[in-house]
């Protein structure tokens, strides 16, 4: 790095300029596996410092990545270029909780736990609760869009940030908000692992502490079991504060660490939570007793006092520290699968230990399928770290042939860059790198992370293909895709065609609904091309045992509601009118992020990108299916979402006015960029130039 680099850094920020060989050797690796050496680091105090840095660093095409705590488990915040670490540990500031909102401003290098003290004295929680919560902080938490156990009831980081304010790869200072109107630029920085800004204020909401919390421990003598019981406890309609559960291995480490008061000789415990108004709580532990020991329950034990229950907590936390008494060096993997294939998934994680010879104890997020295989071993013989690594690749491999994700919570980074290729089709990845290269041209904020590099792309085609039902040689695995509909071929080639030729007749295209959020002048005026919807409203895969629906957008949400009542499921969505399509173009209620789990979105140049699944937790690759709510279509046709059931009907709260087209500010008009080189999609226009270009209307 050049002098002058250095010197403009030094005047910026003085003495927490750090240069010498311990400081930078400290920054050079997180929790996980890989090393990089920064040149310098930077320790920042506040938003305007920060632009000032980032303006530097871009001035002098250097590279640089942000870091929390260094918690991250995928070497999401190590250097791969060298350039700079930009610690935000000293913006550790509570900046307000607000009562009477319930909601809490933060800076980034706030700790986890210190939020939930600091709410806990006005009877409020933050709901997001990893294990490391007593290290990690918010903006760390935010980068990789951090779950916990909490998170089978009260969801992911994503669904308890309302804004937050960033210094964007220009170096601006840019405050993004849920309320704002068009493409979610907000949702498309949680989980970007810092390669999109730096972020520098968060908003998130609280939460009432329940009234009443139970806490209970049930032991079985198979894994088996003890997840039969979890699929019976979702089924019932129960919906668990918390849902874990701990194989033998893990167990008998935990307990020979802290004497947690785990019972011994099971083979699997599951730690449960139920919170609540107190007859609610009382009536959903009587269910949940009664289905544990219907599944051959052999300990059900319900923690009395505050004591019992911390211990049982501390255990839970304790985990990974309990692993690494067992051997030096614990590989923590992060696979998700559907709740319904979890025993497989248990299946293949023991194929894995047998194949690569080594030692696997199992923790995982019962509830969301969420699974922590951890593979212990010695860092210090190469054999043991090649085969550990070997191992959770396999793991890895199967999650994605199950239907579910390489990441739950822990993120991409670079230990599972090249897994990205498994997992996305060669059109999605090309999506995620237009983003990447349209929000920060120059690639230096957090440079090589989560996308995989061209030839790491390459090598994993030789290993998997997406053509279901077709193995793909030796060591080559099938990504189930399910294939599209005949009426969404039709419009996937309607778009084609019409973008072979927009060069030279660039008239817009616009999607066409039942119009029921459109502005009539649009519905009557609108010039270019039609693309209707109306063809693609079916119900492409109601799965019972999981609590999903995968529906193509043009079908009506009145009769979506209806057909899926009939059978005992609930959306947890009003009754907005119109199509499904159109519900998410507009987004004309913001409680609607919530419930989407996966989509495919039509691109105007005729690719198909599919993000996300029918899994509760996937934080792998942008999070583009919230990106495009609110776009009124600007980014492309959504084609078929995916979203999350109920077993019970669900109270819906109404708090945002009727929304209204927007006109594409320069982020937007960036990342329209991205999905729309061609400009071919137009939303819908109050003004004189029906086809000025931005989006099209809504479905």
């Amino acid at each position: 790095m050049k002098s002058n680099v250095l010197a403009e850094l030094q005047r910026i920020v003085g003495a927490r300029l750090l240069t010498g060989e311990a400081d930078v050797l400290t920054y050079s690796y997180d929790s996980a596996l890989d090393r990089a050496r920064p040149e310098a680091v930077v320790l920042l105090k506040n938003a305007a410092e920060t632009q000032s840095v980032v303006q530097a660093l871009l001035s002098h095409e250097t590279p640089y990545v942000c870091r929390g705590a260094g918690t991250n488990l995928s070497g999401g915040c190590i250097p791969l270029r060298g350039g700079v670490v930009l610690s935000t540990a000293l913006m550790n500031r509570i900046l307000q909780i607000d009562t009477a909102n319930l909601t809490a401003a933060v800076e980034p290098g706030v700790v986890n736990l210190d939020l939930q003290k600091a709410a806990e004295r006005h009877g409020l929680f933050y709901a997001p609760d990893p294990a490391s919560m007593k290290a990690c902080t918010l903006g760390g938490n935010v980068a990789e869009n951090s779950g916990g156990p909490r998170t089978v009831k009260y969801g992911m980081t994503t669904h308890h940030v309302l804004a937050l304010e960033a210094v964007m790869p220009d170096a601006g200072l840019q405050k993004f908000s849920i309320d704002d109107a068009g493409p979610e630029m907000m949702s498309l920085l949680i989980g970007a692992e810092g390669t999109l800004g730096v972020v520098t204020k968060i908003w998130v909401k609280l939460t009432p502490i329940p009234e009443k919390i139970q806490t209970i421990l049930a032991s079985f003598s198979s894994m088996e079991d003890a997840i039969k019981t979890v699929s019976d406890i979702i089924a019932s309609g129960v919906v668990p504060r918390v849902l874990e559960a701990l194989d033998r291995m893990s167990i008998e480490a935990v307990e020979a660490y802290l004497h947690a008061g785990y019972p011994a000789g099971a083979e699997a415990v599951l730690l449960m939570e139920l919170d609540g108004a107190p007859p609610e709580v009382a009536a959903d532990a009587a269910l949940v007793e009664e289905i544990s020991r219907k599944n051959r329950c052999v300990l059900y034990r319900v923690a009395t006092e505050a004591q019992d229950r911390e211990r049982l907590w501390e255990g839970r936390r304790g985990v990974y520290a309990a692993m690494a008494r067992v051997a030096p060096n614990v590989l923590v993997e992060d696979g998700v699968v559907p709740r319904n294939r979890l025993v497989e998934a248990l299946r293949e994680i023991r194929r894995a230990s047998a194949k690569w010879d080594v030692r696997i104890g199992l923790l995982f997020h019962a509830g969301d399928g969420n699974l922590h295989p951890n593979v212990v071993y010695d860092e210090r013989d190469a054999g043991q770290t090649r085969r550990a690594k070997g191992a959770g690749f396999d793991i890895l491999k199967a999650c994605v042939a199950m239907g579910g994700s390489i990441s739950g919570e822990h993120g991409i980074g670079v230990d599972k860059r090249r897994a990205m290729a498994w997992l996305f089709t060669p059109e999605t990845l090309n999506l995620f790198r237009r983003i990447k290269a349209s929000l920060d041209p120059g690639h230096l904020s957090n440079p090589d992370k989560i996308i995989p590099l061209p030839e790491e792309s390459a090598a994993a085609d030789s290993e998997v293909r997406d053509n279901p039902g077709t193995q793909n040689g030796p060591g080559g695995f099938v990504v189930p895709r399910m294939p599209l509909s005949p009426a969404a071929k039709a419009l996937v080639e309607e778009v084609k065609r019409w973008g072979r030729g927009g060069a030279a007749a660039p008239r817009s295209m616009a999607v066409f609904g039942t119009g029921a959020r459109m502005p009539s002048r649009w519905r009557n005026e609108f010039s270019g091309h039609r693309l209707e919807t109306s063809a693609i409203g079916a119900i492409l895969d109601l799965d019972r045992e999981n609590y999903t629906v995968r529906v193509e957008a043009g079908i009506e949400l009145r009769k979506l509601r209806e057909i899926l009542a009939a059978q005992r499921f609930y959306l947890r969505l009003p009754d907005l009118g119109g199509t499904v399509g159109g519900a998410l173009a507009a987004k004309h209620w913001r409680g609607i992020r919530d419930c989407v789990l996966g989509m495919r979105l039509l691109l105007s140049n005729g690719d198909v990108v599919e993000v996300g699944g029918k899994v509760m937790k996937d934080v792998a690759g942008y999070e583009i299916q919230k990106l495009v709510l609110g776009s009124w279509g600007g980014l492309g046709l959504i084609l078929d979402v995916t979203l999350r059931l109920y077993a019970r009907e669900q109270k819906i709260f109404l708090n945002l006015p009727e929304p209204l087209p927007f006109t594409p500010n320069r982020w937007h008009l960036l990342i329209k960029k991205a999905f729309d080189p061609l400009d071919l999609w137009a939303i819908p226009e109050t003004g004189p130039d029906l086809t000025a270009a931005g989006g099209s209307g809504p479905t």
